[in-house]
């Protein structure tokens, strides 16, 4: 049995709450109450937002629950548990090589 350890751990205030009134169908709860929630983790700079419930603690778990999956928070996640298991002077070396311009691919297209 592999036995689990916990490499870091996140608090409130790695996260910026934001919480708006959603508009649209729903009447006058919808236009009175701050039922709407976008969450945005600072340092990856990904967002999670929801409108689509009655109350914000459900739209708080939705939009939580969103921004884990997004791509910038998986990779923030990824970068900071190999940092840690690996040791940071590994992954910088590791991210400078993959960032040579040898190792870079840069596509564009005209719109004709």
């Amino acid at each position: 049995m592999i036995k689990k350890e916990l490499l870091f751990s996140l608090t409130k205030r790695d996260f910026e709450i934001q919480t708006f009134r959603s508009g649209g169908k729903g009447g006058q709860n919808q236009n009175k109450v701050e039922s709407g929630v976008r969450i945005i983790h600072k340092e990856s700079g990904a967002v999670g937002e929801s409108r689509e419930h009655r109350n914000q603690l459900q739209n708080r778990k939705a939009a939580f629950e969103r921004l884990v999956k997004t791509k910038e928070f998986q990779l923030w996640h990824k970068l900071q548990a190999a940092m840690i298991m690996q040791g940071q002077r590994d992954i910088n070396k590791a991210l400078d090589k993959m960032m040579e311009e040898k190792n870079l691919k840069i596509e564009w297209y005209t719109p004709e």
